[in-house]
């Protein structure tokens, strides 16, 4: 053990030296690119997307290696996304970094006052796994688009997909602009240990906690993009064949291993039974009839890696202990990290699967009478990430809305508000703090610099001391006038 340990400490301190040299030749470009004009920056963002567009099958293959991800769902979930956040980015740059006018009150008569969006200056991003390449893209766009330099720190529990993204950027960026490090937590930890300006996780809250407390230090700014147990609330108005498709699509994609994924779904008592059918019929129909066909299915990906398989399965294995009936799936193989999509009926609060966030192919059903006994159990919990309205019922839905809270809510669907760069992602509490995409991500990663202009005689001056005299006098009987 000792000898494994010592064999990894020359690799390790050569990936510390190279993090302080090039954090000091990204502090000594920072001004140059916080001052880049926005043909500039959209010249950079360009080059990524040629890049991602010529190499788009290559990142298929890796992600493939790295957990069977099924090529369309790299498409539709990773390439994709990052291409209409990149061209949606390049649209509108040119109007984000404008100074933006604003009022000045009258009492300030003859200044006039803008925000600048200044670039942060130095800032890494710490990417997960589950989605290796969205997730690491998207902030960077707006990293770039901000003017600011960026390091970059893939997770290695996918290999594949983290050299690939080594390759495409070192050889698009020089590293006093954008560079890559790849490696464990010895590495992360080395980066926690540089004042960056800006520092942007996704991840689990246990290592957010660690990556805000390293900001800290220096007082910067921080994004923490984690997770939680997102709720689905279906009633009686609902269309139940169709929420079924949704959820069914929404928690078996990456094999249940998305941070907005459908946690737990509240169903009412009498729906249960039809509800459970529909859902079944689309398993059958996405995945196979038989638990055989659903396990050669080319469509279903993988559980990370084994520690994550054992995690699931064991909860699993507990909750159905307690009590749950596997109402379709339940079967998992160690060897290929398999867990078939499986459905669970007669759950309770109080069961292993209601503990934290599932992050994988697992879905409990839980029954309902009365709206506010959901309300109830969603707010005694963190604040989720996402929160899935089904109904036809608009007060219904609106209920909802001024009952809870999340991060983000989409009704009748699910996942397809994180496609919205119009939208913010990002969560609340303990499913996040900050958030991102489209213009939000740009003044995520920019300073909101207020600036005001004295360009006549201020009427201030009227207040200056001595506080006394018929001046000052009017003075004061206009201001409280104008309040």
């Amino acid at each position: 053990m000792l000898e494994a340990v010592a064999s990894l400490l020359p690799q390790a301190t050569v990936e510390v030296d190279r993090i302080r040299a090039v954090f000091e030749s990204q502090r000594a470009n920072r001004w140059n690119l916080s001052r880049s004009t926005p043909a500039e920056r959209i010249a950079r963002l360009r080059k990524l997307r040629e890049a991602i567009i010529a190499r788009r099958e290559q990142l298929a293959e890796a992600i493939h290696q790295d957990f069977r991800k099924p090529a369309m769902e790299v498409e539709l979930t990773e390439i994709h996304p990052t291409l209409e956040e990149l061209n949606h980015t390049v649209k509108h740059l040119k109007s984000w970094m404008k100074p933006k006018r604003v009022a000045t009150p009258l009492t300030l008569k003859g200044a006039s006052s803008h925000v600048r969006f200044e670039a942060k200056g130095v800032v890494v991003i710490l990417s997960p796994w589950n989605y290796p390449f969205q997730l690491l893209a998207a902030p960077l766009i707006a990293a770039i688009a901000a003017g600011n330099a960026v390091m970059l720190k893939p997770s290695e529990k996918t290999p594949h997909t983290s050299r690939f993204l080594a390759k495409l950027v070192r050889d698009i960026y020089p590293e006093n602009e954008v560079a890559v490090f790849e490696g464990g937590a010895e590495v992360a930890e080395s980066l926690l240990q540089h004042p960056f300006d800006h520092f942007f996780f996704t991840g689990n809250p246990n290592i957010g906690r660690k990556v805000m407390m390293a900001a800290t230090k220096f007082l910067s700014s921080v994004t923490l993009e984690l997770g939680g147990k997102s709720p689905v609330i279906i009633d009686d108005s609902a269309n139940l064949k169709a929420a079924a498709e949704a959820l069914a699509w929404g928690k078996f994609v990456n094999a249940g291993q998305t941070c907005v994924a459908p946690d737990y779904i509240y169903v009412p008592a009498s729906k249960q039974q039809a509800f459970l059918e529909a859902f079944k019929a689309v398993l059958t129909r996405f995945y196979g009839a038989t638990e055989a066909e659903r396990q050669a299915s080319p469509d279903f990906a993988r559980v990370v890696d084994p520690a994550a398989w054992r995690r699931i399965k064991e909860v699993l294995d507990r909750t159905v202990a307690a009590g749950a009936k596997v109402e379709a799936g339940g079967t998992a193989d160690g060897p290929s990290r398999y867990v078939a999509p499986t459905v669970l009926s007669g759950v309770t609060t109080k069961m292993p699967i209601m503990e934290a966030e599932i992050f994988g192919p697992v879905l409990p059903v839980l029954t309902y009478e009365r709206r506010e006994e959901v309300y109830a159990h969603i707010n005694e919990g963190g604040k989720p990430l996402a929160l899935y309205v089904f109904s036809q019922d608009s007060k219904m839905v609106e209920e909802v809305l001024q009952h809870t809270t999340s991060g983000g809510v989409v009704v009748n669907n699910v996942l397809i508000h994180v496609a919205n760069p119009n939208l913010p992602f990002g969560g609340v509490g303990m499913s996040g703090l900050g958030n991102y995409h489209g213009h939000y991500g740009f003044k995520t990663f920019s300073h909101e610099r207020a600036v005001m202009v004295q360009w006549m005689k201020s009427l201030a001056a009227v207040f200056f001391p001595p506080y006394r005299g018929k001046t000052q006098e009017w003075a004061s009987k206009a201001t409280r006038m104008l309040e």
